[in-house]
C-alpha cells in the first residue's frame, strides 16, 4: 500500500507542478496517512478547494487532528484515489459530477459535506463582448457530462443557443442537444482544465469556477455573464467519501472544521463572490 500511495502522490504532485502549485510536504506526510487514526488525508483541486482545506487546518489541530492535503489538477484521479482507499475524502467536485462518476465507474462514493458553489461564467477570448460575437464564432466548453450541461445552459441563458426540451441542470447534455444555433457557432468541447488556456484561440469560453480562479479570473468581475444562482446551487461542491464513512469520526471532525465560522469568513473574504458558501 505504501508504494501505491507514494506512486499516486508523485503523479499528483508532478501535475501540480505544471500549475505552479506546491505540494512537496504532501508527498512526505500523506504516505500512510489514511491509516493514521488522527490524520485526515484529503485530495483536492489547488484552487479553491485546497486553499479552503488549509484554512481549516488550525481548527482541526485545536481538536487534535492533523489534516494532510494532496493536490490534484484533474477531475479523475481524486475519485479513483478515494475509491482505492488512498484518501480519506476528497474535495473538488459538485454533486452531479459525483453522481455521474459513480454511475460510469460502478463506484459508491457519497456526498458527506456540502460546502459551496462556484458560478460558471462566459469569458472573453478573441471577442470582447456578447454583442460583438460574429456568425461562425467558436466557443469552448468543458467536455465532461455534468459540466458541459452547465455550460450549454449558460449559453442558452445568454441567448446564443436553444437546447431541446427537458434539458435542465440534472441532465447530461451535449452539443447534440442544441436545436437552435442562429449564429452557427462552433461549440468546441475540451477538457475543463484547458479552458483558461484556450481563450487566446477561441472567441469565448465557458469556464469552471475553480479553473477560472487558478487563472486569476473571477466570475463576478471578469465574465460577460454568470449562471442563474437558482440552478448554480444544484452544483454545490462537496466533500466526498466512501459510502459508510460519512458518519465516521474523521469525516465528522472535518465537517465541523470546514463549516466553522473561521472557514466561512475565509471564503467570503478571499473569493469575493466567486466562491459562495452554502452552509
Amino acid at each position: 500500500m505504501k508504494k501505491k500511495i507514494a506512486a499516486l502522490l508523485a503523479g499528483a504532485l508532478c501535475l501540480s507542478a505544471l500549475t505552479a502549485c506546491g505540494g512537496g510536504n504532501d508527498a512526505q506526510t500523506a504516505e500512510g496517512g489514511a491509516s493514521d487514526d488522527k490524520t485526515i488525508v484529503v485530495g483536492a483541486s489547488p484552487t479553491p478547494h485546497a486553499e479552503i482545506l488549509n484554512a481549516a487546518k488550525d481548527v482541526l489541530a485545536g481538536a487534535g487532528w492533523t489534516l494532510e492535503v494532496v493536490e490534484f489538477t484533474d477531475y479523475v484521479q481524486p475519485n479513483t484515489a478515494l475509491v482505492d482507499g488512498d484518501l480519506d475524502a476528497n474535495y473538488f467536485q459538485h454533486i452531479p459530477y459525483l453522481n455521474n462518476f459513480n454511475e460510469e465507474n460502478n463506484a459508491d462514493l457519497v456526498s458527506a459535506i456540502e460546502m459551496h458553489y462556484e458560478p460558471f461564467g462566459i469569458y472573453p477570448g478573441r471577442t470582447a463582448t456578447l454583442e460583438e460575437l460574429a456568425d461562425g464564432a467558436t466557443i469552448a466548453v468543458p467536455n465532461d457530462g455534468s459540466n458541459e450541461t452547465r455550460a450549454l445552459l449558460l449559453l442558452q441563458d445568454a441567448g446564443l443557443i436553444t437546447l431541446a426540451d427537458g434539458i435542465d441542470p440534472t441532465s447530461d447534455a451535449t452539443i447534440l442537444d442544441i436545436v437552435e444555433n442562429p449564429k452557427n457557432l462552433t461549440i468546441q468541447e475540451i477538457a475543463a482544465e484547458q479552458l483558461p488556456r484556450s481563450l487566446e484561440d477561441v472567441d469565448l469560453a465557458v469556464i469552471n469556477g475553480n479553473y477560472a480562479l487558478q487563472a486569476d479570473l473571477n466570475a463576478n468581475e471578469d465574465s460577460l455573464i454568470t449562471e442563474n444562482p437558482e440552478y448554480a446551487q444544484v452544483y454545490v461542491n462537496t466533500v466526498a467519501c466512501r459510502s459508510g464513512d460519512e458518519n465516521s469520526e474523521k469525516i465528522q471532525a472535518l465537517a465541523d472544521a470546514l463549516q466553522s465560522d473561521t472557514v466561512k469568513q475565509f471564503i467570503e473574504d478571499t473569493y469575493k463572490g466567486a466562491v459562495v458558501p452554502t452552509f
